[in-house]
């Protein structure tokens, strides 16, 4: 059979191994994937959460067709000194954050790690503030300690 690039026979398989192993590197997913492209360029370094000090506040417009001003904090990372922005969940979280607070974030649940829903670049939300959970500050149970 004259014009196949492949090495064919019996004996080819090493061959054929060698090459398929050259040709995945032309792959973008498999690259990214080898080189830990996505750790890499990811702010908490592939962490589940990650610790920060609150520098402001800021109201993110949602995407059309929403019409809203999600309540934000831009969040420098205590381990890089990298800055992120994250979401404020709850009704009424705003109030139990203020500037120069220690924050806990997480992912916020997008799609392979990126933005959810209408809020654009948005990939973190607040968990914890100085060491109390958001959710227990918003529902009463439990009040913000003074550092």
């Amino acid at each position: 059979m004259t014009g196949s690039k492949s090495p064919l026979g019996e004996f080819a398989g090493r061959d054929l191994k060698r090459k398929r192993q050259k040709f995945r590197w032309k792959k973008a997913s498999y690259k990214r994937q080898v080189l830990k492209l996505r750790k890499k360029t990811d702010p908490i370094e592939g962490a589940p959460q990650a610790r920060g000090i609150v520098l402001e506040i800021v109201g993110i417009e949602s995407k059309q067709p929403n019409s809203a001003i999600r309540k934000c904090v831009r969040i420098q990372l205590s381990k890089n000194g990298k800055q992120v922005t994250a979401f404020i969940p709850g009704d009424g979280g705003l109030k139990y954050i203020d500037e120069h607070d220690e924050v806990i974030i997480e992912g916020i649940g997008g799609a392979t790690g990126g933005a959810m829903g209408d809020l654009p670049g948005v990939r973190f939300k607040v968990v914890k503030v100085n060491g109390v959970g958001l959710d227990s500050l918003i529902y009463g149970r439990a009040e913000k300690p003074i550092r």
